[in-house]
């Protein structure tokens, strides 16, 4: 839910900050006072476009925070997750406007594009009563309202997961078909490119040590003239040879160590010395005594070299991937002579993955015809008691031509607002204030199945009053017990079912005008509720109305229980 609110230089609000409860809450004012800017601040927020009344007049910019508790919202908690930025229980959100029009936008400190607060935003707060938040009038919203309602969540993501089954093995089909009409020729070059390979007979790490062997071998006599010089000074020279200046060094310096025993270390480690010089002459004698000077062998090497280069450049990979490139060829000629095989398998494959999809597709549309009327009966019924009798919702189910993801048909919700109207779609209704009402009633009945958590209701009450408008309040405090309801009203019966209350007030000082915000407290809505009431002048009848209605609200209607205020 949305738990905190911080607005600085929006509009004509300076600086606003504000700590929201669950349940429904009710915000109030005069006529002009701004009630509705809660609304357009959260609207921009989520990535509405900035119009040119967003900056306060003599401000900067626009600075627009908020905090929303996600303990209860996996799809909310998934998204943060697949871009990186969960933190935790917690999901901060932050924008920043300039004069400039350029705006900032940061998820949980993070820049991130403003399409990235819409997609985050629907998964938090729908905003009823304005087109561009209305969720309800997209039609993939419809119907995974209807499957909620029914419980087909479980069914549906079955259904989701045999379709993207049956895609997979219908690529694969379609590939085989296409490799299967030019078979034979690439039968052929993969035949004659094998020969070549298993002519070549090229085995990993080979192209390495051929090339260390012809570096050796063009370089033979370099290396055994060097070799036997280093040989000569170290072993093999007179009485010059390191190993015997060394051996005279040590008997010298034993007779010095009868007269001074310091002198032993520098023994040991010439005797040491000694022993390495040894080891080292006899291994270079090894390798001198070893070269090999054949000519016949660098050019065989050197032949051999120059086929795998040329082999390599003709199919444009590197040497030392030849052999690799020989396994690819083998098992494509492998599959390809058994492709007839395969044509037969997959294509069976691709026939039970339809028949699978087709079972459970045919099971979902009957749930979906069965909770389509009922739900449409129960959205009619609720919208007589909110002011619209004869109207009536029904949710039309449209076979499609093809399989698709979601099912064999389409979900759309369709209105008559008035009795003898034809039903038209639901994003075609015109008015707001139907839209507002009609969404109301389908939030309450679906209450239990709807996904997102806040919802702001702007002049839901717009065009009704006395008992209708009473009605919609105790919808409104209904759906508050489940989700987290802010509404801007006008009306005093509707305000009066709020668990809390905010008033907007528009306060005007010198040049300047802003407007402020309040939490009400109970004292404080007596007073409010008696303005709604009666006017400016508040008289002891409106005041003891105000506080009745008050009362009753509180003694029909339970208390919101900490449990029951989480989403």
């Amino acid at each position: 839910m949305l738990a905190q609110l911080r607005i600085r230089d929006f509009a004509i609000v300076a600086e606003l900050e504000l700590e929201l409860a669950p349940g429904m809450t009710a915000v109030t004012g005069e006529t002009g006072a701004g009630k509705s800017i809660l609304v357009d601040a959260i609207g921009l927020l989520l990535g509405d476009r900035a119009g040119s009344d967003t900056i306060r007049q003599g401000a900067e910019r626009t600075d627009i925070s908020a905090v929303f508790e996600l303990d209860q919202l996996p799809a909310a908690r998934a998204w943060l997750a697949e871009r990186d930025l969960d933190n935790g229980q917690e999901c901060h959100l932050r924008r920043v406007v300039a004069s400039s029009g350029r705006s900032r936008n940061y998820i949980n400190g993070v820049p991130q594009p403003a399409q990235a607060l819409r997609e985050l935003g629907e998964l938090l707060v729908d905003i009823h009563g304005q087109h561009e938040h209305q969720s309800l009038l997209r039609r993939e919203i419809q119907r995974q309202l209807l499957d909620d309602h029914a419980g087909n969540q479980a069914l549906a993501t079955e259904l989701e997961n045999c379709y993207r089954n049956w895609s997979r093995l219908r690529r694969e089909l379609h590939d085989l078909r296409q490799a299967a009409g030019e078979r034979d020729a690439r039968l052929d070059t993969l035949r004659y490119h094998l020969r070549e390979l298993a002519a070549l007979n090229l085995v990993e790490g080979e192209v390495a040590e051929l090339e260390s062997e012809q570096r050796r071998l063009a370089n033979a006599s370099q290396l055994l003239e060097t070799g036997q010089r280093v040989l000569g000074w170290l072993i093999e020279g007179d009485e010059d040879a390191i190993a015997d200046r060394l051996n005279q060094s040590l008997r010298e310096l034993d007779t010095l160590n009868r007269l001074d025993s310091h002198l032993g270390p520098v023994g040991e480690l010439l005797n040491a010395a000694l022993i390495q010089i040894r080891e080292a002459g006899a291994e270079l004698r090894g390798y001198v005594q070893d070269l090999d000077l054949d000519p016949a062998h660098l050019a065989r090497v050197e032949q051999r070299l120059t086929a795998v280069h040329q082999l390599a450049r003709k199919h444009r990979v590197g040497a030392e991937e030849l052999p690799s490139l020989r396994t690819r060829f083998e098992a494509e000629l492998d599959a390809l002579e058994h492709s007839e095989t395969r044509l037969e398998t997959l294509h069976q494959a691709v026939k039970d993955a339809l028949e699978d999809y087709r079972g459970r597709a045919e099971q979902l549309s009957e749930r979906r015809a069965v909770a389509a009327r009922e739900l449409g009966e129960r959205i009619s019924q609720a919208l007589a008691a909110l002011g619209m009798p004869g109207g009536r919702v029904a949710i039309a189910l449209e076979r499609l031509d093809k399989p698709a993801p979601n099912g064999l048909e389409s979900v759309e919700f369709q209105v008559s607002a008035n009795p003898g109207q034809p039903l038209r779609p639901l994003a075609r209704i015109a008015s707001g204030g139907e839209l507002s009402r009609i969404s109301l009633a389908i939030q309450v009945i679906a209450a239990h199945a709807t996904r997102i958590p806040t919802l702001i209701f702007d002049e839901v009450d717009s065009g009704i009053g006395g008992g209708v408008a009473e009605v919609v309040g105790q919808q409104l405090r209904t759906l508050g017990y489940s989700r987290q309801v802010l509404c801007v009203t006008h009306l005093p019966q509707v305000a009066a079912q709020a668990h809390q209350q905010l008033k907007v007030e528009k306060q005007t000082g010198g040049e300047t005008t802003h407007t402020q915000v309040m939490p009400l407290n109970a004292d404080q809505r007596v007073t409010e509720i008696a303005r709604m009431l009666g006017g400016l002048e508040l008289t002891s009848k409106t005041l003891a109305h105000a506080r009745e209605m008050l009362e009753k609200t509180a003694s029909t209607t339970p208390p919101v229980k900490p449990s029951e205020r989480k989403h």
